[in-house]
């Protein structure tokens, strides 16, 4: 352009003709508007093609029609259906809960479907008036520090910031939650009051289930109240029929070629060996596993530090995210299951929806193997909920059996406590049940359809990425524990990891999916910041990646402010992880204090939060005189509990406040992001 341009003007001077003619300017014209629309419709086509979303085959109502793959509204009329349940759902138990709501509600001639909000035009909520005798459930969990689901975060914010007149909505929620996290069913409870505040109508009372105790206890007595409510609000009556229809139905796919069968992928056939970016929950990386050592120096429990290789993968995290790993199940229970039911495992099938005009075409991503189902898509080591025992009386020969399934299906009193003992205090999963209950031999195709989806599991990173840019380290324990019944059940994903060992020669290196979830659990921005970190056992990982990010900053010249970390573990020798590395930070000086506990060496047992007591100088000091930033990283039932009530003491003593005061500072402390919990229950 630049060149040819310069070429005309050139000419022109020879010649002595105005410098620029009306042609010269028609040409130029032409040749931009040309340039432009090749240019951007070039760019338009690639953007387009780098941020596709790759679909998962079992999502939720994912393209109801090619024209309009948001709208339920639409999906709703023209199927003849008066009620949607949503689900907000991180692990899949709300997506579950969804699932059964909606089959049930044939049976009060309310015909169903399962939506997801993240693939919904929320806004069509003002439209569901139009619809008699409409209903909007929302089965809604609290993830983390009291934040929605990732697939119920648009909506959540829809709510915050909207103000659409939902009068003529009728509408129930249904919480999940777990009393050991300070924020218990917060997001649940938003929504039902937002919903009203609307114009919307209640036609129930919230439910509030409780994961920490019997989450699937409280999700059925709300469940039969709610019916109780529909019923009485709209004028109808159950219709007495049983609701244990196949959702979906067995097709052989023995004859399909085998370039076309899923073996293990999340949503993508063949992603494995065509890896794509950008990796998220429905498209992982496959990590080469670099680093698989042991981290306790004795005794009979092991802790594992794992690295995870990306170099190349254009993933990139920060210090204090989250990495998921993908497990699969042990070969061994995969057989037993086979075996039990006397089934080909390698037979090749598919389960496809009974409801033509459902979207949601297979409960995992089909045609695979009763192996592969098994293996990497269903979740056989949890315990079954009571739907579960419901279906399952009918394969039951022998009555004995066939009763005590009746029991625990049922919400008595009796069925309740049975369900109780027999199923969670003695920790049986489906193969426990199949075994302890020979007679009870299901199809393996229903069997398939009635498991939950086997989850990713969680855990915090390590490292820092200033540091260890082109690789993830986590810390983990590994699970194995004997069982009431004298079973020996293990962790799905951690004794999969320890058997992922690299080697030295030029084999294949071991390898697992994994994917980055950012979290909120970060560094303060300014480097002089002084923190304190509370991390017992593995609750030291994500301190480990904060202490590298520091030590980062001060050997790059930077003034870092003051670190305090308490850790503590069972014995010095045995179980002190990181123990060198710790002691280097000390003697370098980035880490300012270390103060340990090891509760069995000495006759009393002494934990963090008797170091955190004898501290209390030095705790009021960075978090009350200095502003500066808390950390607790652990486990949720008494640990961060314990920790929580210590601050609010630590600072009506020092602070000189009263209890109503000292609370509400610690309140603005964590609405400021000063003080940060990253923990399990």
């Amino acid at each position: 352009m630049e060149n040819s341009e310069g070429v005309k003007i050139e000419s022109t001077v020879v010649t002595e003709e105005p410098l620029i003619s009306a042609l010269d300017i028609a040409l130029l014209v032409v040749i931009i508007t040309v340039a432009y629309f090749w240019y951007f419709k070039r760019d338009k086509q690639s953007s387009s093609s780098e941020k596709k979303p790759y679909t998962i085959q079992p999502s939720s109502l994912s393209s109801i029609e090619q024209t309009s793959n948001s709208s339920f509204i639409k999906k709703l009329k023209s199927t003849g259906r008066s009620l949607v349940v949503f689900y907000g759902s991180q692990t899949g138990t709300a997506e579950e809960f969804a699932g059964r709501i909606a089959k049930e509600g044939a049976r009060y001639k309310m015909k169903g479907m399962v939506a997801d909000p993240e693939e919904c035009d929320m806004a069509d909520l003002v439209e569901m008036k139009e619809i008699q005798k409409s209903l909007a459930i929302f089965c809604i969990a609290t993830y983390g520090e009291g934040d929605p689901t990732d697939n119920a975060m648009d909506f959540y914010e829809w709510l915050q910031n909207g103000d659409a007149d939902l009068e003529g909505l009728n509408y129930a929620v249904f919480g999940l939650g777990n009393k050991t996290y300070e924020h218990y069913n917060e997001i649940a409870i938003y929504i039902d009051q937002r919903l009203e505040e609307l114009g919307a109508t209640r036609v129930h009372e919230i439910g509030l289930g409780d994961d920490d105790a019997n989450i699937e206890d409280d999700f059925v007595s709300w469940k039969e109240k709610l019916w109780e409510s529909v019923c009485s609000h709209y004028g109808i009556e159950e219709t007495g029929e049983e609701s244990n229809i196949r959702q979906y139905k067995l097709v052989d796919c023995s004859e399909v070629l085998p370039e076309r069968i899923f073996s293990g992928e999340i949503s993508r056939l063949k992603s494995y060996e065509n890896q794509r970016f950008p990796f998220d929950v429905k498209n992982p990386y496959l990590s080469k596993i670099a680093v698989n050592r042991e981290l306790h120096k004795s005794g009979d429990r092991s802790c594992m530090h794992i690295e995870f290789d990306i170099d190349g993968s254009k993933m990139r995290y920060d210090t204090g995210d989250h990495v998921a790993v993908y497990p699969k199940n042990s070969s061994e229970l995969v057989d037993k299951i086979g075996e039990l039911l006397n089934a080909d495992l390698d037979a090749v099938f598919s389960l496809l929806n009974t409801d033509e005009e459902s979207s949601k075409k297979h409960p995992f991503p089909c045609p695979c193997t009763y192996r592969t189902a098994l293996t990497y898509y269903l979740d056989i080591t949890s315990n079954p909920r009571t739907h579960i025992m419901k279906e399952l009386i009918e394969y039951a020969s022998d009555p004995k059996d066939q009763e005590k399934l009746k029991l625990m299906a049922s919400s008595t009193p009796e069925g309740k406590k049975e369900f109780h003992e027999w199923i969670l205090r003695d920790n049986r999963n489906i193969v426990h049940i199949l075994e302890d209950l020979p007679s009870v031999k299901p199809d393996l195709d229903h069997l398939c359809e009635l498991l939950p989806r086997l989850q990713c599991r969680y855990y915090s990173i390590s490292s820092s990425p200033k540091v260890y840019p082109k690789s993830i380290h986590i810390t983990a324990v590994l699970v194995n524990y004997t069982t009431p019944t004298n079973r020996v059940n293990k962790g799905v994903a951690t004794n999969l990891l320890a058997q992922l060992i690299p080697t030295n020669d030029e084999l294949p290196q071991p390898t697992i999916p994994i994917y980055i979830r950012r979290s909120q659990f970060r560094l303060p921005p300014k480097s002089q910041t002084p923190i304190i970190m509370i991390g017992p056992g593995t609750g030291l990982a994500p301190f480990r990646g904060f202490i590298q990010e520091r030590d980062y900053a001060r050997k790059e010249g930077r003034e870092i402010g003051e670190m305090v970390l308490y850790f503590g573990c069972r014995k010095k020798d045995e179980d002190f992880i990181y123990e060198n590395e710790l002691q280097e930070y000390v003697a370098n000086g980035t880490l300012t204090k270390l103060h340990l506990a090891f509760s069995r060496d000495q006759p009393e047992k002494k934990y963090v939060t008797h170091l955190l007591e004898q501290n209390a100088d030095e705790l009021w000091n960075i978090i009350g005189e200095k502003s500066g930033h808390l950390y607790v990283c652990g486990d949720a039932r008494s640990m961060a509990k314990d920790v929580h009530s210590i601050i609010v003491k630590v600072v009506m003593e020092k602070g000189q406040m009263t209890n109503s005061q000292a609370l509400n500072y610690v309140k603005k402390m964590e609405q400021q992001k000063r003080y940060s919990a990253d923990v399990w229950s």
